[in-house]
């Protein structure tokens, strides 16, 4: 069994924020990183301690604790979120058990932070966030992971915008790329499921996208028109799954119930239009993601494959001067910078889920609403609702609700 991080020195006499885990995969592992490091290069008001990991499958939740850092592992979420050496319960799983284990922790009386989008459905939202606000009247606190507001160039063009660089903004496009599902015979995962994963790129990878968009412009989608489509209908179950799915086929393959590309346009309540790409079937594209705002006075551009990177266009300068700089995000007085390296050392997609665990430790220990909370998690759903309902009523403009 993995033995605690445990603070030392100056952090030993800080209060522990003991963190249990539900979830030991791929964001397990991101977030694993993030809460081992926060402590170690931020200086933090309370000291985070891995006390708990939890997953179905026993003997990999225990390597997953060995490798990650965790004092103890168990089977049961519920067993975990009653410990009395939890104080904050993260959760890492698939959407569908979003809503039962975050309203469980936080009547149990535990800080909260969950992994994106907040649920499947805007019904579960509305009962997380609800519960969220009254657990804030009790102190506790409620997040949401969207981890793309951390990368140092992002937060930087939120000051720029909120600074008025840009002046009244007019357009915004973004895209996100992946191809992992362009081989026909990738098998059936959960993913691909939606009573699952509540949606397939939509839920995933637009999730990121709508909540980006709107952190960095500074409001709200009010509406959208969209286009959904799913290329490939079935795949084979994944090697060892029991079939009880339904829609097997008798061959063994089932039926993906879960969009493989969304494309849609948005109206921000300013006015300012948008557009908006998800898809994990772009041919040679790994994790490509890339934002740009256009405004009265100036763009701004941003490519997760060069994250430390933004380019900004004044629009104020003489045409024969003007054009897009590169802006090196690597100062320390750039935001999350002064924690790590000297300028020109840049930093990686691990680091976001640092700077995630560092803002929450703060809100704690503050007493202040995180950010995103639940609710900016509630509205990121009811903008994806807006895009399926607008899908299906075939690119048909949809309100946004409130």
């Amino acid at each position: 069994m993995g033995q605690p991080q445990q603070p030392d020195g100056p952090e030993a006499a800080k209060p522990p924020l003991r963190v249990g885990m539900v979830g030991y995969a791929f964001m397990g592992a991101a977030h694993s990183q993030g809460w081992r490091t926060v402590g170690r290069a931020f200086d933090l008001p309370l000291s985070p301690v891995l006390s708990v990991i939890c997953g179905r499958d026993a003997d990999a939740v225990r390597r997953a604790a060995d490798r990650h850092g965790w004092a103890a592992a168990v089977t049961d979420w519920r067993d975990l979120v009653e410990r009395d050496d939890v104080d904050l319960v993260d959760i890492c799983t698939p959407g569908d058990s979003h809503a039962e284990i975050a309203l469980a922790a936080l009547a149990a009386g535990r800080h909260v932070l969950c992994e994106k989008p907040l649920a499947n459905t805007v019904g579960e939202a509305e009962a997380m966030t609800a519960a969220a606000q009254a657990a804030d009247r009790r102190g506790q606190l409620a997040m949401v992971g969207f981890n793309y507001r951390r990368v140092p160039a992002t937060a930087l063009a939120r000051n720029m915008v909120a600074e008025g660089r840009i002046g009244t903004l007019r357009h915004l496009r973004v895209t996100y790329l992946q191809d992992w599902l362009v081989d026909p015979e990738f098998p059936l995962t959960w993913r691909l499921r939606r009573e699952r994963a509540g949606s397939g790129a939509l839920g995933d990878l637009g999730a990121h996208i709508v909540d980006l968009a709107q952190y960095l412009a500074g409001e709200r989608l009010a509406g959208v028109s969209a286009m959904t489509e799913t290329f490939v209908r079935e795949r084979p179950l994944p090697a060892g799954a029991s079939s009880g799915l339904s829609a097997v086929r008798s061959d063994g393959a089932g039926q993906v119930t879960v969009d493989d590309a969304a494309l849609f346009t948005g109206r921000f309540a300013s006015g300012a239009l948008a557009s908006f790409e998800a898809t994990r079937c772009a041919t040679g594209r790994k994790n490509a993601l890339r934002i740009e705002l256009n405004g009265t006075h100036g763009s701004l551009a941003f490519d997760l494959e060069r994250l430390n990177e933004l380019s900004y266009h004044d629009g104020t300068e003489p045409g024969t001067y003007a054009g897009f700089r590169r802006i090196l995000v690597t100062e320390p007085d750039h935001p999350y910078l002064h924690a790590w390296w000297p300028p020109g050392h840049g930093l990686g997609y691990e680091h976001t889920f640092v700077h995630q665990a560092r803002d929450l430790v703060h809100a704690i220990a503050e007493g202040r609403g995180p950010d995103p909370s639940f609710a900016d998690g509630l509205q990121v759903q009811r903008v994806l609702a807006a895009v399926q309902e607008s899908a299906e009523k075939n690119s048909v403009y949809t309100t946004v609700a409130v």
